[in-house]
């Protein structure tokens, strides 16, 4: 049996990179939308994250954790359009009209309100944490490595972020947080 020539074997580590990759676009997203509460802007940060862990996959070391790695990409990426975002106008009418959303009809819908209306009255810090774990499934571990703290303050702040999210919802006029900021 020949072994495969070096070409055959880096084709073979790019397709799984590849297929990596693909794998983490709903993670990605769901991430994305919960950093920007914006559609369009979380496809456009998930594709920005593929197209820079695409092109800086020489740098990446087989064998860590891919996930971590591509939800940093992400972060960055939209913590850098932030930066340079609070340098632009404050008040971009045609974002305010894309902000404004019809109530939902139904109880479900009414009941995922709440907790949107919660979660951006939330500190960035522990909004970002309940995103990385309750929606794009992160373990502690990897939501310590993305934001680059220790885990026990990823648990004191999801911690806090969710006993936050049910005083809000359970009574909405007497918890007074700062709301987060976001590009």
């Amino acid at each position: 049996m020949t072994p495969h020539p070096p070409e055959a074997s880096q084709d073979t580590v790019e397709d799984t990179f590849c297929d990596d990759m693909i794998a983490l676009i709903p993670s990605l997203r769901a991430f994305a939308r919960g950093l920007c509460r914006n559609r369009d802007l979380a496809d456009d940060l998930v594709q920005e994250a593929m197209m820079r862990g695409w092109a800086a996959q020489k740098t990446f070391t087989p064998g860590t954790n891919l996930r971590a790695w591509m939800f940093t990409i992400l972060r960055n990426h939209f913590y850098g359009l932030a930066r340079k975002k609070k340098r632009e106008t404050q008040l971009d009418p045609e974002i305010a009209e894309q902000t404004l959303v019809q109530k939902a009809t139904q109880e479900d819908g009414l009941n995922l309100d709440d907790v949107d209306r919660a979660m951006a009255r939330l500190p960035a810090h522990q909004a970002e944490i309940l995103w990385l774990i309750a929606g794009a499934g992160l373990s502690y571990e990897e939501a310590a490595s993305v934001v680059g703290c220790t885990m026990g303050t990823v648990k004191s702040r999801l911690n806090r972020a969710r006993a936050a999210v049910r005083e809000i919802i359970d009574d909405p006029g007497r918890v007074e947080l700062t709301p987060r900021h976001v590009a």
